[in-house]
């Protein structure tokens, strides 16, 4: 017999096994056991007794090629025959996607909308890397937990941010500053890699006061979370359904959004008008639980309403570019942040709908200096496709 290196696989002549076969057995070991792999016999060539076949046995140091003796054939004596183990089969890695993620496919779609003018127009194709993007939106208890264990490690003004409602409402009232520091914290708690820096080198990263973090100091590649750019904000809020003003049609109502329901908009057909009737109760803000309208068809919710979601990008008015373009990501400064998504005290929004605002803000569209106004939440993307 003969034994590869690492001693999980071993070849046994077979030389006076009873049925005369004059074979060779191939075994393997794995967590402890060993299982037959299979047999080999040596062939039609040899001659004289066929217990002789598998006299002598040897295998490769790797345990990937064993010869075995097949002591006469009918030429010469001492012939050998070459067995070679066939290439394990590889199969691609199975697609998993972080719990409470959707992964958003790679693709080309058709961005902004004609009808609107500036700044949504003029349509044009955009082309998009695969992400991941989260379900919903951030809701208070997950910016608490995460901000709890940032002001210990590093991450000392991240805000506490609006409480909204309830743990399971989303955070309304945060800043542009602090969303993207409170992902860096996330990154880090979590073991991934931050994706902001202060610097272009990536060795900084950035954890307190207020920094315009510019395209370069963003680590496109790293594993943590990010902010969506807005044309993935888009593309992903279309869940694959083109051309329609919202992301299950052309109509709205509070069947399908919270939001603030008036008759101005001809595509607003909800039989209830003003605040959401379901969630305007108690105190402001009229924010609803993350999750309780459906999906589009990427599995992503609250994508017309609820809060306004920040974006990466830098804003600028005066529309787009005409040109067909791949990973957009906006321009390289600016004075706003874009957010897109209509919220609960805002009417309703399409899916091109697009406005900005100071990247230090926390409230657009609501009851501006009301306490528990704030109308400004997110939601975490992340480069990496396990």
């Amino acid at each position: 017999m003969s034994l590869s290196a690492d001693g999980d696989r071993a070849i046994v002549g077979g030389h006076t096994d009873n049925s005369g076969g004059g074979a060779a057995w191939v075994w393997t070991r794995s967590g402890g056991a060993w299982t037959q792999q299979g047999t080999k016999v040596v062939g039609s060539g040899a001659v004289g007794p066929n217990t002789y076949q598998g006299f002598s046995v040897s295998l490769s140091a790797d345990g990937n090629t064993a010869i075995v003796g097949g002591f006469l054939d009918n030429s010469k004596a001492g012939a050998a025959w070459i067995f070679a183990a066939p290439a394990p089969a590889v199969f691609p890695p199975a697609v998993t996607t972080p719990a409470g993620f959707a992964l958003i496919p790679a693709g080309t779609f058709t961005m902004g909308d004609n009808l609107g003018g500036a700044p949504i127009a003029p349509t044009h194709a955009v082309t998009l890397a695969a992400f991941s993007l989260a379900k919903t939106e951030t809701t208070w208890s997950e910016w608490a937990a995460v901000r709890n264990w940032a002001v210990t490690n590093g991450y000392g003004d991240l805000a506490l941010a609006g409480a909204g409602k309830a743990d399971a409402h989303p955070v309304q009232a945060v800043s542009w500053y602090d969303v993207v520091k409170w992902l860096n914290a996330r990154s880090e708690k979590d073991g991934l890699e931050p994706v902001y820096y202060t610097n272009d080198a990536h060795t900084t990263v950035y954890r307190t006061g207020r920094v315009d973090v510019t395209n370069t100091q963003v680590k496109w590649t790293a594993t943590g979370y990010r902010l969506p750019t807005e044309a993935e904000w888009e593309f992903a809020a279309r869940g694959g359904l083109a051309g329609k003003r919202f992301p299950w049609g052309d109509t709205i109502t509070h069947q399908q959004a919270n939001y603030d329901s008036s008759g101005f908009y001809s595509y607003d057909t909800s039989a209830t008008r003003g605040y959401h009737p379901n969630y305007a109760t108690g105190s402001l803000p009229y924010t609803s639980p993350v999750g309780s309208f459906a999906a589009n068809g990427y599995g992503l919710q609250d994508m017309a309403g609820n809060v306004a979601e920040w974006c990466w990008d830098w804003y600028w008015g005066g529309g787009y570019g005409s040109a067909a373009v791949t990973a957009p990501r906006g321009p390289t400064s600016g004075t706003e942040r874009v957010y897109r998504d209509g919220n609960w005290a805002s009417g309703a929004w399409p899916t091109a709908s697009r406005a900005a605002i100071s990247p230090g803000s926390i409230y657009y569209g609501g009851p501006l200096g009301v306490p528990g106004g704030g109308t400004m939440g997110f939601r975490s993307a992340r480069s990496s496709v396990p």
